[in-house]
């Protein structure tokens, strides 16, 4: 029989890697809150759990991929969390985006629970995560690695090994995020002065993408901003948190970080605008007096 594995999570980057797993032929089980993403992924051929529990009990190796911290706990040790039932020697790929003091704690208490652990984030966002392409950054024993090489192959295009110690691949990743928000944020006030002096946002995105001020970002975010549409693939409190990780990290070693921080407060500009669960791109409506498209203003719930 194939091989089982869970997967915690079925948003934009766990839907897609719980795909890819399907397609390298595991038997995937899935847990999410929402049971009409559940559901379709069940029509898919997935295999649905009502907790993670009932996910853990029955997968060597379990793919957390919620939003935090917080998240990461409950799934793990809450009320009928995965950790309880699964069986000793089995592995937990955990790869939310958290602190890296957090991930070196969570790799003990799973140890002492009899688990290993992958310290795991992930990135390229959801259409990379659906191929199978998405990056890893990942750390921790090769026991672990050796429990689930195949799991990872069929996740991801590039798997980094950062290391034996946990905390390795968080860090590596809340660099990744702070250039990330940086990028999100300059490519947003790069357009907003664009409009205010009424050049032509279509001609400057093209511009732009074909000249050394281009990024990954501005090529990628851009777009919503120039469509209007801010349906949130990666959200603007996903920012808030993560760029919040990265300065917090910092702090404790009293290091200076100010275009992180300063790219902070405007994605915690736009949250307290209401903006918060839009798509990460709409930082860009904190700037006053821009001319926005048509179709953005009609989706404005203000």
């Amino acid at each position: 029989m194939s091989r089982s594995v869970g997967v915690i999570g079925l948003g934009a980057m766990g839907l897609g890697v719980a795909r890819s797993l399907l397609r390298g032929g595991f038997r995937v089980h899935a847990c999410d809150l929402r049971r009409e993403v559940l559901q379709a992924f069940v029509a898919e051929g997935g295999i649905g759990c009502a907790t993670p529990a009932e996910l853990g009990a029955q997968c060597d190796v379990v793919v957390t991929l919620v939003v935090n911290a917080a998240q990461t706990e409950a799934v793990l040790f809450g009320d009928e969390g995965a950790v309880a039932a699964m069986k000793p020697g089995g592995v937990v790929i955990a790869s939310a985006t958290v602190a890296p003091d957090f991930a070196i704690a969570l790799g003990k208490r799973l140890g002492e629970a009899g688990l290993q652990m992958l310290d795991a984030p992930v990135s390229g966002g959801a259409a990379r995560a659906a191929s199978g392409e998405m990056t890893m950054m990942t750390s921790g024993p090769e026991a672990a690695y050796a429990l689930c090489e195949d799991v990872l192959n069929a996740m991801a295009g590039k798997v980094y090994r950062l290391g034996a110690a946990h905390g390795a691949g968080s860090k590596v990743k809340i660099i990744n995020q702070l250039l990330a928000g940086v990028h999100i944020a300059v490519a947003a006030e790069a357009m907003a002065l664009g409009l205010r002096e009424g050049v032509d946002p279509d001609a400057l995105y093209d511009v732009i993408t074909h000249s050394a001020g281009n990024s990954w970002m501005f090529e990628n975010r851009v777009p919503h901003i120039l469509q209007g549409d801010y349906t949130p693939l990666s959200a603007v409190d996903i920012f808030v948190k993560d760029l919040g990780l990265v300065l917090d990290t910092a702090r404790r070693s009293k290091f200076p970080l100010p275009l992180s921080a300063a790219a902070h407060q405007m994605f915690m500009m736009a949250s307290a605008a209401g903006h918060g669960g839009e798509d990460d791109s709409a930082v860009i409506r904190i700037f006053p007096g821009i001319e926005l498209p048509p179709s953005q203003d009609k989706q404005d719930p203000q």
